[in-house]
């Protein structure tokens, strides 16, 4: 199915093909892409960037949101991504165009194949660092948590694609959305030339109609294409007392952050499971009801953001350590993407299980949470079986 630039969808707005029509609609040049399970989204065009500045984000986007409000017209809608590191600027923009559908999951033909790549690029692929690096990276911020100075500390590597073509990303993206159709896949700008895409399992917030959803993620274990040896894993992680506690941390910094907006936060006392093609996740669902109606998706969203589930405990501290121990920018990477309204509703995801494309290429992220029983073997192991998920999309193999 084919999308007009300035017409909706070809397919009605429920019926099969109509959120698949939106994804292959995507264009690289012109578009931002988010599918989640709630809705599909395609942004074409630019009718306003949202400014960096001095003043908070929030204001900047609810701003702008209201200068481009119209009587009789559906309210104008924010979409892009947000970095990790709080001085770097936005990439956020209102489309000229927003076209909306069901969320993919429930669209059959997102598991049609996908088209062939005329020509798929011969990747060389660099790690940064290398895996004996990144672990002797993790025991030394093991050994300072164990003499006190922090809790935890997230960190990530990178894998940096080079090819002599520039990729197609239009496969890339279908791929993508085909592996966890669940989830919550992407494709957004994120500067100049750049291009964010990915997957992410991870709900940062959600907003709707005064209520709440988060749904923090933390405790990890690879997928085993065994199925005994994959069900003997998501057992094991949901009784790791290591996985356990990393999941409790984070779980009580949601709380701490959201419970001042809330009239009532429901937050479960155990973790549930969820899946990726290439992970098991503790997962936690939190909802709450809102205290103050006009409170906005990505006032939430910049509450939370950072959690410990991609940057560590204490924050300041965390923070600090990355800095110390990453040869990496990394820019959108543990940021936040996502859309909200003019009215405040609005969806924010946490940017893991990404790449940002830029000419002939691309540079992967992954990391793991490294608390004090962490060991390097197996914090390394994470990122490379988190990194499975893009790799498979393009092509490559470490």
């Amino acid at each position: 199915m084919s999308l007009s630039l300035h017409e909706p969808t070809t397919a009605p707005l429920g019926s099969p093909g109509a959120a698949t029509a939106l994804l292959d609609a995507y264009r690289p040049a012109t578009d931002r892409f988010l599918a989640t399970p709630h809705r599909t989204l395609l942004g074409r065009g630019t009718t306003a960037e949202i400014p960096h500045g001095t003043a908070p984000l929030t204001r900047r986007v609810h701003d702008t949101l209201e200068a481009l409000r119209r009587p009789d017209a559906p309210a104008p809608v924010v979409v892009g991504s947000v970095p990790f590191r709080p001085d770097s600027p936005a990439a956020l923009a209102v489309p000229d165009t927003v076209h909306w559908a069901p969320p993919l999951r429930e669209d059959p033909l997102v598991a049609l194949p996908v088209p062939p790549d005329d020509v798929r690029p011969d990747w060389q692929v660099r790690e940064v660092p290398p895996p004996e690096r990144y672990g002797e990276t993790v025991a030394a911020a093991v050994a300072r948590m164990r003499a006190g100075e922090f809790d935890k500390v997230v960190l990530a590597r990178t894998l940096e694609l080079t090819s002599a073509r520039e990729p197609d990303l239009r496969p890339m993206l279908r791929r993508l959305a085909q592996r966890d159709p669940a989830g919550y896949t992407f494709a957004v700008p994120s500067g100049p030339g750049r291009i964010l895409i990915g997957a992410s399992p991870e709900l940062l917030v959600s907003r709707r109609d005064g209520r709440l959803t988060a749904n923090p993620l933390a405790g990890s274990v690879p997928r085993s294409d065994d199925l005994a040896e994959d069900v003997r894993r998501a057992v094991a992680l949901l009784e790791s007392p290591k996985d356990l506690h990393e999941h409790a941390v984070v779980v009580a910094a949601v709380r701490e952050a959201l419970a001042p907006y809330c009239r009532g936060l429901d937050v479960p006392d155990r973790p549930t499971l969820v899946r990726t093609a290439a992970m098991w996740h503790l997962s936690t669902t939190v909802t709450g009801e809102l205290a103050d109606p006009d409170t906005t998706a990505l006032e939430l969203a910049s509450a939370l953001h950072p959690t410990p589930a991609v940057c560590g405990t204490p924050t300041d501290v965390a923070r600090a350590v990355i800095a110390q121990s990453e040869p990496f920018d990394r820019g959108p990477y543990t940021g936040m993407v996502g859309w909200q309204d003019a009215d405040g509703d609005g969806e924010w995801v946490v940017t893991i299980r990404c790449a940002e494309a830029e000419g002939r290429s691309l540079r992967l992220f992954a990391g793991a949470g490294v608390v004090a029983a962490s060991t390097p073997e197996a914090e390394t192991a994470e990122t490379a079986a988190k990194f499975r998920t893009f790799l498979h999309a393009v092509g490559a193999s470490l």
